[in-house]
């Protein structure tokens, strides 16, 4: 699917526990500039409502009809069917609320809904580092392609979605992927989650740092690492390298499970140069039998001499038996591992405005 490539309009809404922005989308790209406005959490009428004359107000400027509404929304949910379930940074949806059956009714167009995760995925594979891989990969002239990403979100909680061939699998019950509540070997009396997202680098740096309660975030104890704030800067740089382990340890197994590159996304993602190391120290790493924790070689492409061995692909050629061809041998299994450079917000749009492409395609 060559999403810059099409004409067709979507509406898209940047679902937000605060603030809702509305926008739209053709070829890929903002064709409007984004309203926003409260999203009124706490009251169900004022937050429908609300949503309604959001994307009437972006409607009013398009050039012609919009042919679908695609956004990514808060879980749990049906998404499926468009229903929206028991909300914590949305009071007002209690009971299950059906959101899309609502704004399609009122707009008279297909209605898309899906997890910020599953849609990250797809626009990190069709617009972003999906793309950057391949086509690097053809500029060098080599046939290698890899069909596969899962994408990450690190913030308040830990996301995924996977990516197959084009296609967003997002699973029987639209609960694909949820990387959040896995186990992990780091710490395994708790969800992945817990190790991470934003409360776990503050609880780490608090117990480090011997603090029993303090008004602190993630940005402030990077910045405690990095020497550019008064704290405990050995906590801060434990806590860090804490929170990579625990990413470590998921990319891992994500990899041995689905044979795929990642892309992580986020705004912890400016704290990479903290977390990283861990990261590719974790998935590098043997268990306890001196087994290898991967099968695969996994390259880091925010280094830039990583990014040069991994495009740097050793091929055999060998021939085929009983015939004067030649064919490429790929015998060593590799995978990617990559900080987003479209940024989580544009990845996820990208990847509403594809999924309503291919489910408008679909019929």
């Amino acid at each position: 699917m060559n999403i810059y490539a099409d004409n067709r309009i979507v509406l898209t809404l940047d679902a937000g526990g605060t603030n809702f922005v509305f926008g739209a989308m053709r070829g890929g790209k903002a064709i409007v500039e984004p309203i926003g406005q409260p999203s009124n959490a706490n009251d169900l009428d004022a937050c429908l409502n609300g949503m309604v004359a959001g994307f009437e107000a972006v409607q009013a400027l398009l050039p012609e009809p919009a042919e679908a509404i695609s956004f990514a929304f808060p879980g749990p949910a049906d998404y499926s069917n468009g229903i929206i379930g028991d909300l914590g940074n949305l009071p007002a949806f209690r009971g299950g609320i059906a959101l899309g059956p609502m704004l399609q009714a009122k707009f008279g167009i297909p209605v898309f809904v899906q997890n910020d995760g599953d849609l990250y995925a797809y626009g990190e594979s069709l617009g972003g580092i999906g793309q950057t891989i391949n086509n690097t990969l053809a500029d060098k002239g080599i046939s290698k392609r890899y069909k596969n990403i899962v994408g990450l979100t690190l913030g308040t909680g830990f996301g995924a979605g996977f990516v197959h061939n084009g296609t967003l699998l997002t699973g029987d019950n639209s609960a694909s992927l949820e990387i959040w509540n896995t186990s992990n070997s780091i710490s395994p009396n708790r969800n992945a989650e817990e190790g991470v997202s934003t409360r776990a680098i503050i609880n780490v740096y608090l117990e480090k740092a011997g603090i029993e309660n303090a008004d602190i975030m993630p940005f402030d104890i990077y910045k405690i690492a990095k020497g550019e704030l008064a704290g405990n800067q050995q906590a801060a740089i434990d806590a860090f390298a804490e929170f990579g382990r625990h990413i470590g340890d998921a990319v891992a197994n994500l990899i041995m499970l689905f044979d795929s590159n990642v892309v992580i996304g986020g705004g912890i993602t400016g704290a990479a140069d903290l977390y990283m190391p861990a990261v590719m120290e974790t998935i590098r790493g043997k268990f306890a039998d001196g087994q290898d924790r991967l099968g695969h070689k996994v390259f880091n492409l925010d280094s830039s001499q990583e990014a040069d061995e991994f495009y740097n692909v050793p091929i055999k050629h060998i021939k085929v038996p009983g015939t004067d061809l030649v064919t490429d041998y790929f015998a060593e299994p590799r995978a990617a591992i990559a900080t987003s450079q479209l940024g989580c917000s544009e990845a996820v749009a990208l990847g509403a405005y594809a999924y309503a492409l291919a489910q408008l395609d679909q019929g």
